[in-house]
């Protein structure tokens, strides 16, 4: 989640656009799952069926390619720093705004959704960590777990920066950069996603984001920063992708048909049914997230005006999406209006309020700061030349 400094010339745009593109998609997902059968934070009286599907879909690839973008801009992010320069950053950019947002927009979050418990917001706040662990107590991080695993990632990768840089390792990432940009090389990512899952979801069945209990699902996202990191930097293996989208957008279309035609195929609910289902959730992760890199890097690999601050702007976005989602469903839910048109106004409303949200962060250094943002930029002074100096008076 971090807008990185790398030279004009060498900035892969596509990857720019396709952070901004699958962070805006989360905005749009949680306007769904408010709509959505599934209990969320705030839900519509009449839910809708067919989201069900959708959104489980779109679940399975948007946070793994997430981390692998992360994975690329880490990269890119750690240029020229040291270790612990790199780590000091790293708190700064991540830890500051999770904790930031722990204490300010999720006990906020869970007020609006447990309302009917509390006589106001001011009776709420002495209780706002009461209770253990969320659903069943007040204490959560909501959206901020990707906040947290990434730093959590980035803390993790910190002390082997260093061998990053040595002979051995680019030779390591040479092997692996020559597999990769073979035809469909990029599938040999797949025996290692679906082996770690295979042994962990044993123990850690479910995503939780909970992080004690979500070992799995953790190894997962770490495993996709890390092949961003090692391989999607190379301009080799994403020129290779990009000739072969079609064909991952291929496997994406099959295995997607497959795994919505599970059920028919296996009829009665098995342990067989569940890992060809589990396999098949990984293989679209992955190829439809290469897909999507492919098709950025042919279509999206250019700059533009509103390219730099749309990139800046996507993580004070993220931190503020769902709060606001949560705060303008709570009011809108309760007009008797039809379900589209709830749709909409919460749609628009949210992005109005995060919009005008951005604009007062971006004027105080404080919030540039707490939300993620670089400091607030000094003026520039102009410099008058000096004057010459007197001659010293004689003696």
């Amino acid at each position: 989640m971090k807008t990185q400094e790398i030279p004009k010339k060498d900035r892969k745009y596509f990857i720019d656009w396709l952070r901004i593109a699958l962070i805006i998609s989360v905005f749009f997902f949680h306007v769904g799952m408010i709509f959505r059968p599934e209990q969320w934070h705030v839900n519509s009286k009449e839910t809708f069926a067919f989201l069900d599907p959708i959104m489980w879909w779109l679940h399975l690839w948007r946070m793994p390619l997430l981390f692998l973008v992360s994975g690329v801009g880490t990269f890119y992010a750690i240029g020229h720093r040291t270790t612990w320069q790199y780590i000091k950053e790293r708190l700064r950019r991540l830890y500051i705004p999770f904790s930031v947002g722990f204490f300010t927009l999720v006990p906020l979050m869970v007020y609006v959704e447990r309302i009917d418990q509390y006589e106001s917001l001011w009776s709420f706040i002495p209780h706002m960590f009461d209770g253990g662990p969320y659903p069943a107590g007040n204490i959560s991080w909501h959206h901020l777990w990707f906040i947290l695993y990434l730093l959590l990632i980035s803390l993790l990768i910190s002390p082997f920066l260093n061998y990053t840089k040595s002979g051995h390792y680019n030779m390591i990432r040479g092997k692996l950069i020559s597999i990769a940009s073979n035809r469909m090389g990029l599938n040999w990512l797949l025996p290692i996603l679906i082996l770690s899952q295979v042994v962990l979801r044993q123990y850690f069945p479910y995503s939780t984001h909970a992080l004690y209990n979500d070992w799995a699902y953790f190894t997962y996202y770490l495993l996709f920063f890390l092949s961003g990191f090692m391989l999607f930097t190379s301009n080799k293996v994403v020129t290779a992708l990009a000739d072969d989208r079609r064909l991952y957008l291929y496997q994406t279309l099959v295995f997607t048909v497959l795994l919505f035609s599970l059920p028919s195929i296996f009829g009665e609910p098995s342990i067989i049914q569940d890992y060809a289902r589990g396999i098949t959730e990984m293989i679209i992760s992955l190829s439809c997230g290469l897909t999507a890199i492919g098709y950025f890097k042919n279509y999206f690999n250019k700059d533009h005006k509103y390219r730099k601050e749309l990139n800046q702007a996507i993580y004070p976005f993220y931190l503020l999406h769902q709060p606001m989602l949560i705060f303008v469903g709570y009011v809108v839910l309760q007009w008797d209006i039809s379900y589209g048109l709830q749709a909409v106004l919460i749609t628009i409303l949210s992005l109005f309020f995060i919009l005008a949200s951005y604009i007062l962060i971006k004027k105080f250094h404080v919030l540039r700061i707490a939300f993620g943002l670089k400091g607030k930029p000094k003026a520039k002074v102009s410099r008058k030349p000096k004057a010459e100096p007197a001659p010293a008076l004689d003696k």
